[in-house]
């Protein structure tokens, strides 16, 4: 006689093999604005898949030895974001592996051509009130240095959600615990279409 807790226990097992099948050889990409919980979910979900983990924004703050922040206001925008590609580009080479992206990394147009060839995209989807919640709290985000951060945040929701919907999958980021959200990234990848 199994008690709920075998069957809790085993579920995750098979969950993650079937998570594991579907991804195949691909990479994971999570995409999604600042503060989805896309660097603390890959992570976890990167350990339950017994994957590496990278944050691109880590590897470019690594690799450029200056902080995203930094690289903003030094070269603006456009050559942060060209850094961005060539560093995602190089990242995919090397996989399977699960890869956190900058909220903008997919919303531009080479950067999500590189990404939906070299992964399986996943976008963790949220909405304002708890972006806002997450992201009021620190003061590192340099898109939202300006005179109403709330609604630059919205408009940025309004800018990028529809090229997020493009994402093989989405989930839904809200306030759960991580473990929780992982198990939705697994369930959903899962269900995935099985790579090659």
């Amino acid at each position: 006689m199994h008690s709920m807790d075998d069957v809790i226990e085993q579920a995750p097992e098979t969950l993650v093999a079937q998570a594991k099948a579907a991804l195949g050889k691909r990479n994971l990409v999570f995409i999604g604005l600042m503060g989805a919980g896309k660097s603390a979910i890959g992570r976890l979900a990167a350990s339950m898949l017994g994957l590496p983990f990278v944050d691109s924004d880590h590897e470019i703050e690594r690799v450029s030895r200056m902080t995203v922040a930094e690289l903003f206001s030094a070269y603006g925008e456009e050559e942060f974001r060209a850094l961005e590609t060539r560093v995602i580009k190089r990242l995919l080479r090397s996989g399977p592996r699960v890869i956190s992206t900058g909220g903008g990394a997919y919303i531009n147009e080479r950067t999500r051509r590189l990404v939906r060839k070299g992964g399986l995209t996943i976008w963790l989807k949220a909405d304002l009130d708890v972006l806002w919640e997450r992201v009021n709290k620190r003061d590192t985000r340099p898109l939202l240095k300006t005179a109403n951060p709330k609604k630059t945040l919205e408009n940025l929701m309004l800018a990028r959600y529809p090229v997020y919907a493009e994402a093989d999958l989405t989930v839904v980021s809200r306030d759960t615990s991580k473990e929780a959200m992982v198990e939705e990234v697994l369930k959903a990848l899962a269900s995935a279409s099985p790579g090659k």
